[in-house]
């Protein structure tokens, strides 16, 4: 198998353990072992859904972050510290030299992983909820 290959399927290996590891805590926490059938649904649809929800929106700020939109704000925090520093005035450097500066040293990242683990655990939340809805859910 080629290099490239061995690091994607780390990262989704990785991806994968970390919202394994958020939905075994979600379920955990809401003590699967000791409910009945369908409650034990509504737990596995919520640890699903929440560790594909936080992975999906977590590849979304980390692509929002790579593109530079959080860039002013860095700007902003950045020049509030300097505020208080003593001569940190003398550092100081317009908004649009620190933007250059800073999408020149960003490095793009592959956060594919993220996003497909984040999707494909949603997914099977919702396949879970539907479930539930079919067998269990009476109006």
């Amino acid at each position: 198998m080629r290099e490239e290959t061995k690091v994607i399927l780390k990262k989704y290996a990785v991806c994968f353990g970390v919202e394994a590891l958020i939905a075994f805590f979600v379920i955990w926490s809401k003590g699967f072992f000791t409910q009945s059938v369908s409650v034990n649904i509504q737990i596995l649809s919520d640890a699903f859904f929440v560790s594909g929800v936080l992975m999906t929106l977590w590849a979304g700020m980390m692509y929002v972050s790579g593109e530079g939109a959080l860039i002013g704000v860095g700007y902003a925090l950045r020049n509030a510290v300097l505020a208080f520093v003593p001569m940190g005035r003398a550092r100081h450097e317009r908004y649009a030299d620190y933007r250059e500066r800073k999408l020149k040293n960003a490095k793009k990242q592959g956060n594919s992983c993220m996003l497909v683990t984040g999707l494909f655990f949603l997914v099977i939340g919702i396949i879970f909820t539907v479930i539930w809805y079919v067998k269990f859910y009476n109006v």
